[in-house]
């Protein structure tokens, strides 16, 4: 019995040596680096709809009404996570100085402009959901009661970074005329 017990000690350790182990790489931090998040053009389509089932998951839970994806909402934040790029920072305004509200009216936009989130990161779109969701004033974009329409979009550079830009809005049907 003593010799079979030791027969399978040997045997799940010689297995065990057989499996190999990667160890994160490290930043001059001493953090992880991010992994690679590569975006092909398949995959475009399944993140646009994956990113609006998880908002519209979210927005159920809080009680507010489904957004629909919007082609006009979604030019505006595909613009801005290039610009972004082209700028080398996360910020609301373009390189022409235009603001989110300008952005959208240069679409043809004709609803009303709800809010815009933005992200510079290596990290998925639901990665990118969760953080937005953890901010106050990100979480109030996307649980916006008022918005019913959905713009979603980004830049992946060369070197894997992606801009991400969410933009919400109000379409003209659901503007109290008066």
């Amino acid at each position: 019995m003593l010799r079979l017990l030791v027969l399978l000690l040997i045997g799940s350790l010689s297995l065990s040596a057989c499996t190999t182990t990667t160890a994160p790489t490290l930043g001059a931090d001493g953090k992880p680096l991010p992994r690679l998040y590569r975006i092909s053009k398949s995959d475009e389509g399944r993140i646009q709809y994956r990113m609006l089932d998880s908002v519209n998951a979210l927005r159920q839970a809080s009680g507010a009404q489904p957004v629909a994806l919007d082609a006009q909402l979604t030019a505006a934040a595909a613009t801005h996570s290039r610009d972004m790029s082209v700028q080398n920072r996360p910020w609301h305004f373009g390189s022409d100085g235009s603001s989110p509200l300008e952005r959208v009216a240069r679409v043809g936009y004709g609803g009303q402009l709800g809010g815009e989130n933005i992200s510079e990161t290596y990290e998925t779109e639901l990665e990118t959901l969760s953080a937005w969701m953890e901010q106050d004033d990100t979480r109030r974009v996307i649980l916006d009661p008022n918005s019913d329409q959905m713009g979603f979009a980004w830049y992946q550079e060369e070197n894997g970074k992606i801009w991400w830009t969410l933009v919400m809005g109000r379409s003209l049907a659901a503007i109290p005329q008066g």
